[in-house]
C-alpha cells in the first residue's frame, strides 16, 4: 500500500480548460448535494487501484455522496430523448492523483435510475454503475433524495438524504476546500489491470451551503467504507 502526500503544488486549474478532442457526450447535472466527510489517507489508499494515489487538502482525504438529477443525456450526434436521457443519480466518490498531477475522482460507486445507461457505462466506460429506483422531491425549500440499489451486488445499498440550500450562491475560490471537493474534471476506471480516464467540461459550479435534515444511507457500507459519525460538509 502506498500512502500519498500531499502535492501543494499542484495544477488544479488546467483541468477545467476545455479539453482539445472530439466531444463524445452531452449531460446537464442539476440539484447536485455534496455530502463529504475526512478521512484518513492510508484508509482511502487501501482501496484505490494500481496508479492512482489519493488526493488530500491539508493532509486529509475525503469522500462524498453526492446524488443530482441528469438530464439531456445523449450522445454528441443525437437530440435528447427524455425516457431515456432523463434520470436520477447518486455517487459515492473520493479524490485522487497521478504522480502528482491529473487531479480527478475516483468513484466507489455510482447509482443511477436508468437500466439501460448503468448497462452502457459499465460496459464502455468501465464504471462501477448499479442500477437503483430513486426519486428528487422539491418542496418548502426542501430536497429529498431516495435511492434504493436494485443490481448488480453488493445489496443492500440505499440512502434517503434530505436538505435545504440555504446562503449565497457563488463559484468556489481556488485554493480553498470547496475547490477542492467539488472542481473536478478528471475521472478514473480501472479494470482488466488498466487504469482509464475521461474528462468533462462545464462552467464552475454555482455552490451554496446546505443544512443537512435527514440521512440514513448503507452506501458507504456497500463500498466497504466506514462512515464517521462527524457531520458531514455539505453544499
Amino acid at each position: 500500500m502506498t500512502v500519498s502526500v500531499a502535492v501543494d503544488n499542484m495544477d488544479r486549474l488546467s483541468p477545467a480548460v476545455r479539453p482539445a478532442g472530439r466531444t463524445v457526450m452531452r449531460q446537464t447535472w442539476s440539484d447536485l448535494l455534496f455530502l463529504h466527510w475526512r478521512f484518513p489517507p492510508e484508509q482511502i489508499s487501501a482501496l484505490l487501484p494500481p496508479g492512482l494515489e489519493v488526493d488530500t487538502f491539508e493532509g486529509a482525504a475525503y469522500v462524498g455522496l453526492v446524488p443530482f438529477t441528469m438530464t439531456g443525456v445523449r450522445p454528441v450526434w443525437s437530440p435528447p430523448f427524455p425516457p431515456l436521457s432523463n434520470f436520477h443519480e447518486t455517487n459515492v466518490r473520493t479524490y485522487v492523483h497521478r504522480g502528482g498531477r491529473d487531479p480527478g475522482v475516483w468513484f466507489f460507486s455510482l447509482d443511477a435510475a436508468s437500466s439501460i445507461a448503468v448497462r452502457i457505462a459499465r460496459t464502455l466506460w468501465k464504471l462501477p454503475y448499479h442500477f437503483a429506483k430513486m426519486s428528487l422531491t422539491k418542496a418548502n425549500g426542501e430536497i429529498e433524495y431516495i435511492s434504493e440499489r436494485l443490481w448488480p451486488n453488493p445489496l443492500p445499498a440505499s440512502s434517503r438524504i434530505r436538505c435545504r440550500p440555504i446562503g449565497p450562491v457563488t463559484p468556489a475560490k481556488a485554493g480553498t476546500l470547496e475547490h477542492f471537493l467539488a472542481e473536478r474534471y478528471i475521472l478514473y476506471a480501472y479494470a482488466r489491470s488498466r487504469l482509464y480516464t475521461g474528462r468533462v467540461h462545464h462552467t464552475p459550479y454555482p455552490l451554496q451551503s446546505a443544512e443537512l435534515l435527514e440521512l440514513d444511507e448503507t452506501l458507504f457500507a456497500a463500498a466497504s467504507l466506514p462512515r464517521l459519525d462527524a457531520e458531514p460538509l455539505a453544499h
